[in-house]
């Protein structure tokens, strides 16, 4: 079933989850009722109120309620997700454990716990605990053998001035224009998250095109990033209010265009190509001669896509770790051939086969 670019449903999640089609979403992100258990009004320490989560979509009678709910929309965004699509899920520590163990139950494969620590946390007024500070997001994959999940390990890389992005992330809460608000100047929903979570998630675990799930839309944080990113989105979302917002804010949005959302990307995201197809192209030939990039060691090229020095015969890979007496070696940068410019890596020619493929 093709999805369009922006879908909004106004209805229970549980009913509008029933009605998707198996294994048509790439990403699910959810962002459910946390079950706060708020016992009374939060106050500051000069008796003003506290601006608190007291809806009724967060208040649940037990902890087995809020179990079975939370067994039940898992259990529909797993049938939802295609068999390389994954999940994530935020919340606070009222919650998160219980889901997770949910997750688990239910057959997904947790591929990393995030913390979101918040640069600007809501101080703890009451001076009773220590402030909190953060919410854990939990990424996993539908089921433990779905290797092919996305993630574009080297644009979060690039992201973070090309360093590895760790599973510890500080981003502000949603603040100033960012936060919506209504013509009253009230908070349009108490739990509205920051836009740039959102795009770092979709970033790193979508591509352009993908279909995104929001079973909690709320004020459609998760449809603003996907559309701005060139996702498409599917958003449910009960309150009526929250609609409104929504879609007014989606409105605004400019989506980037198809060459702006393009990432960096890894060899290990390309095509495949063996060295014997380097051979069968004839890109290189049986008898030629390759020699690490210094021209002091050589090996000759055999029919079948093996390299031969002496009487020790091998993969480009095995060849190149024999002759430098070391443990392994990536045969595509140690092994080159000669051009009228001098000496070139075989991994130019890997790359032309790669063009062509994808030409």
């Amino acid at each position: 079933m093709g999805f369009p670019s922006e879908t909004i449903i106004q209805g229970d999640c549980m009913a509008e989850l029933k009605k998707l089609p198996d294994r048509s979403v790439d990403l699910v992100f959810a962002d459910p009722p946390y079950n706060l258990q708020l016992g009374g009004d939060l106050l500051r320490p000069d008796n003003s109120k506290v601006d608190a989560v007291d809806d009724e979509w967060d208040q649940f009678e037990s902890f087995a309620a809020y179990d079975a709910f939370t067994r039940e929309w898992l259990a529909e965004c797993r049938r939802v997700l295609k068999d390389d699509g994954a999940l994530w899920v935020i919340g606070s520590y009222h919650n998160i454990f219980r889901v997770g163990a949910t997750l688990q139950d239910l057959g997904f494969w947790i591929l990393n716990d995030v913390i979101w620590r918040k640069s600007n946390p809501m101080p703890n007024f009451k001076g009773t605990r220590f402030t909190n500070a953060h919410e854990t997001l939990i990424w996993a994959a539908k089921a433990r053998g779905a290797r092919r999940y996305t993630f574009n390990y080297d644009a979060m890389k690039m992201a973070n001035d090309e360093l590895q992005r760790r599973s510890d992330w500080t981003i502000p809460l949603c603040t100033g224009e960012e936060r919506l608000k209504d013509e009253n100047g009230v908070k349009a929903h108490p739990t509205q998250k920051p836009e740039s979570l959102l795009h770092r998630l979709i970033l790193a675990s979508t591509k352009p095109g993908d279909v995104i799930l929001a079973p909690f839309f709320g004020t459609g944080t998760t449809g603003a990033a996907a559309k701005r990113l060139g996702r498409r989105f599917i958003g449910i979302e009960r309150e009526s209010a929250y609609i409104q917002v929504a879609t007014r804010r989606i409105a605004l949005v400019t989506p980037a265009t198809a060459d702006e959302i393009q990432v960096t990307t890894s060899k290990r995201a390309e095509p495949r190509v063996p060295f014997g197809q380097i051979v069968e192209a004839g890109l290189l030939r049986a008898g030629d001669v390759l020699y690490c990039a210094k021209g002091k060691t050589s090996a000759r090229v055999r029919a079948d896509g093996s390299l031969a020095v002496g009487a020790v015969t091998g993969s480009i890979h095995k060849v190149g770790a024999m002759v430098q007496s070391a443990p392994a070696c990536n045969g595509w940068t140690y092994w080159h051939f000669k051009t009228d410019a001098g000496l070139a890596p075989i991994d130019t020619l890997r790359a032309k086969v790669r063009s062509e493929i994808a030409a």
